[in-house]
C-alpha cells in the first residue's frame, strides 16, 4: 500500500542486492529492483527491474518488467517488457508491449499478445472504511477525495463504493507524479 504523507504518496520500493533463492510473490503493486542473484520464481505486481549486475534464473511474471542484467527463464508481462543493454535473456517473452535497446541479446521467442493479469479477475468493490484502511488514511479524508472527484468512486444508496482495480490504478498514477 502507499502510505499517506501530506497530500502525496510514498512509493514502496524493495531493492534486493543479495543472493536469494525461492519464490517472491506480491499481490499488491510494488517497485522491486534486483541487483544481486536470484533463483526460483518471481510473481510481481507493479514494476520489476533486473539491474545490470543481476543474475536471475527464474520464471518471471509481472506487470512492467525492465531487464538490464542476465535472465535465464521465461518472462510474462501483462503490460510491458523493456530490455536495456547489456541485457541478456535466455527464455521466451510474452507481453503486449516490447522494447529492446541495441546491445541487448535474446535467445528465445517473443510473443506480443495481451496477457491476462491478476487484475483481470472479477473486480472487488470496497467500502469507504475498506479504502481508508487500504490507503492508511482517515475515512473523512477519503470521503472528501471522493466528493471532490480526486479518487475514483461512486455513490450507491447513499454510500461510497470503490472499485479496487480503479483504486490500484489511481495509486500508480499518484506514484508516477511523485
Amino acid at each position: 500500500m502507499a502510505k499517506k504523507k501530506g497530500d502525496e504518496f510514498e512509493e514502496k520500493i524493495l531493492d534486493v542486492d543479495a543472493s536469494m533463492q525461492g519464490t517472491i510473490a506480491f499481490k499488491d503493486p510494488v517497485n522491486l529492483r534486483i541487483n544481486g542473484s536470484f533463483e526460483g520464481k518471481l510473481d510481481t505486481r507493479g514494476n520489476l527491474t533486473i539491474g545490470e549486475n543481476a543474475r536471475v534464473k527464474a520464471s518471471i511474471k509481472g506487470d512492467r518488467i525492465i531487464v538490464a542484467g542476465r535472465v535465464s527463464g521465461d518472462i510474462t508481462a501483462s503490460e510491458s517488457v523493456s530490455l536495456i543493454a547489456p541485457a541478456y535473456v535466455e527464455g521466451n517473452i510474452v507481453t503486449p508491449r516490447f522494447s529492446v535497446e541495441e546491445g541487448s541479446v535474446i535467445e528465445g521467442q517473443i510473443s506480443m499478445k495481451n496477457v491476462p493479469s491478476s487484475s483481470d479477475a472479477p473486480d472487488v468493490f470496497l467500502t469507504l472504511k475498506d479504502v481508508s484502511q487500504y490507503l492508511e488514511v482517515e475515512a473523512k479524508v477519503v470521503e472528501e477525495w471522493a466528493r471532490s472527484g480526486k479518487i475514483p468512486a461512486r455513490q450507491e444508496g447513499g454510500n461510497w463504493v470503490f472499485q479496487k482495480s480503479a483504486i490500484d490504478r489511481w495509486i500508480q498514477e499518484q506514484n508516477a507524479r511523485v
